[in-house]
């Protein structure tokens, strides 16, 4: 196991230097500095002084990856990809352009993300697993096949529809909750009930479906025949075999999930004005702030690395023919 996690975790290496470069590239490469410039002066004719100071202000007035006017290691260290990528290796990202420091804007903003996406996902996970378990029980009848209708509307219908929608029934029509805000402390309910319903009911839809197909694979199997054979009951077998021979493929759509416990979730948090980590990103792209983006895209790679060793570990709980060599 010890050998395992020692070789996952160097393999992580070269995976997050490749993303950190591409994503540098993709900022300073495509997009110079002059140009950065550009965008956040946000005038027709900007001179070629402002562009210069601007970028002298923000360090973006050196080298990008050489700095051949200085000697020894500053020739690697003062440049633009040290200062701005190889730093966030230590989690050191910065200060967005706003001049404010962007870990502790995450760290402040974590909380409020947090509180929707755990919620969210775990009662999300809880009602499509019972519902997919319920269409299996009834398979082939006319409560599955209604089921599978509505979950297809439900996939056809886009999320924003029922975040617009539900703000306006439950929040004006019937006013049980805020529209919209947050606020900590024992008033945090009251602002988040509404968006953890709204992002469960969202993804009704696509992971019943998901989940039947999965446990409609399992249920064919020959062990359930067996299972049956013994006489057992319908239900038994389902709780008992089916669903715990199934959380393998579950747990592999569940890692695409965890930087969204983190990262927030983008559409619910601005909708909502809610301060966490899914509305400061939509704020950076509006405001083109690339130290808050690429602070983001670097978090999300290092949680989805986390994401996939997690549920390496957690195959060998559910299913004991897995072994980490």
């Amino acid at each position: 196991m010890f050998a395992y996690l020692v070789r996952r975790l160097l393999y992580t290496l070269p995976i997050l230097i490749g993303v950190n470069v591409i994503t540098f590239a993709l900022f300073f490469v495509v997009n110079t500095p002059d140009d950065m410039a550009r965008m956040q002066l946000g005038t027709k004719r900007v001179t070629p002084e402002a562009i210069e100071r601007w970028k002298v202000e923000r360090g973006y007035d050196k080298p990008l990856f050489f700095n051949a006017g200085v000697s020894g290691t500053a020739r690697v260290t003062d440049t633009i990809f040290f200062e701005k990528s190889v730093r966030m290796f230590a989690f050191d990202f910065g200060r967005a352009e706003d001049g404010r420091d962007i870990a502790r804007e995450i760290r402040m903003r974590m909380g409020p993300s947090l509180s929707i996406a755990i919620p969210t996902f775990l009662l999300g996970l809880f009602v499509t697993v019972s519902f997919a378990l319920m269409l299996v029980f009834f398979r082939a009848t006319p409560l599955d096949f209604w089921g599978v209708v509505l979950c297809v509307a439900m996939m056809s219908i886009s999320s924003l529809f029922y975040i617009i929608g539900g703000q306006w029934l439950i929040s004006k029509v019937w006013h049980l909750v805020p529209i919209s805000g947050y606020d900590g402390g024992l008033d945090a309910p009251r602002f988040l009930i509404l968006p953890v319903i709204l992002g469960v009911i969202s993804g009704i839809g696509s992971s019943t479906r998901w989940y039947r197909t999965i446990f409609l694979e399992e249920i064919s199997r020959d062990y359930v025949r067996t299972a049956r054979a013994k006489g057992l009951s319908e239900l038994v077998v389902l709780f008992r075999h089916v669903l715990k021979n199934a959380m393998i493929p579950i747990l592999t759509g569940v890692v695409v999930v965890i930087p969204m416990l983190f990262m927030g979730s983008l559409i619910i948090e601005s909708f909502f004005g809610i301060p966490g980590l899914g509305s400061y990103t939509i704020d950076a792209i509006q405001s083109q702030d690339f130290a808050v983006v690429r602070a983001m895209v670097f978090i999300g790679s290092v949680l989805y690395i986390i994401g996939l060793i997690a549920t390496d570990i957690s195959y060998t709980l559910v299913d004991p023919r897995v072994r980490l060599q």
